[in-house]
């Protein structure tokens, strides 16, 4: 008997990010999609997603590591590339990802209070990584102990890209695309979003990121909402 092989499922990344890794500038990327679109992480298989269920939603990959995330065009996705030989460049990654992370606590604590950024290593059930917002990483911001935004990074030689998330809404259904749900995942999707930071508002958010983050350009994308093919 032959061998039988499984179809190639050919993923789309989120950006060009071979364009990105070109610039020699710090730049504030603020992304958005005009329909509910899935990012895995960028080591992730795509078979985590059902392929029934998730036949109809497009679906992209970022680079750098973290889970599968539900993204909406009313979500906050902003991305920083801080090139090498920028003075706010560090090797370390943690310091990268706290940085980020710092300059999302400062503006949301201007707002909420409870705001804290996690400094610590990477927490959570091994299980429940298979989406971004269960467990806790370096940099990532929480209120009153509730995940706000997630931080996740791709390091090359030429710089550090550092995305982060604040969800518009809770993002619960992102398990009704999974292939297998783990076992107290949908318990630790908990998170905060705009709709549950009354204060916060979306546009004075991105305004006072691009202060305090201080970037040498900001770039708006719309996400390509095509589905793969």
């Amino acid at each position: 008997m032959g061998a039988i092989f499984a179809a190639r499922v050919v993923i789309d990344d989120l950006y060009d990010y071979t364009s990105i890794r070109r610039s020699d500038v710090a730049t504030m990327y603020v992304a958005r999609t005009e329909r509910p679109t899935l990012v895995l992480g960028g080591s992730q298989s795509s078979e985590v997603l059902d392929p029934i269920k998730s036949a109809g939603t497009p679906v992209r990959r970022r680079r750098g590591g973290g889970g599968l995330v539900l993204l909406r065009p009313e979500d906050l996705w902003v991305d920083w590339w801080i090139p090498r030989d920028d003075a706010r460049w560090n090797y370390d990654v943690h310091v990268s990802s706290i940085r980020v992370g710092q300059w999302w606590a400062d503006v949301l604590g201007e707002r909420v209070k409870g705001v804290r950024v996690h400094e610590g290593p990477l927490e959570g059930d091994d299980t429940h990584r298979v989406v971004c917002f269960a467990g806790r990483g370096p940099g990532e911001v929480f209120v009153d102990d509730r995940k706000a935004v997630g931080v996740t990074q791709w390091r090359v030689r030429e710089g550090v890209f550092v995305s982060t998330v604040l969800h518009a809404e809770p993002t619960s259904d992102v398990l009704d695309y999974l292939s297998v749900i783990p076992s107290g995942l949908a318990e630790a999707l908990d998170h905060h979003a705009l709709s549950t930071l009354a204060s916060v508002d979306a546009a004075s958010t991105l305004a006072q990121l691009r202060v305090v983050s201080a970037p040498s350009h900001q770039v708006d994308i719309i996400i390509d909402s095509s589905i793969n093919s």
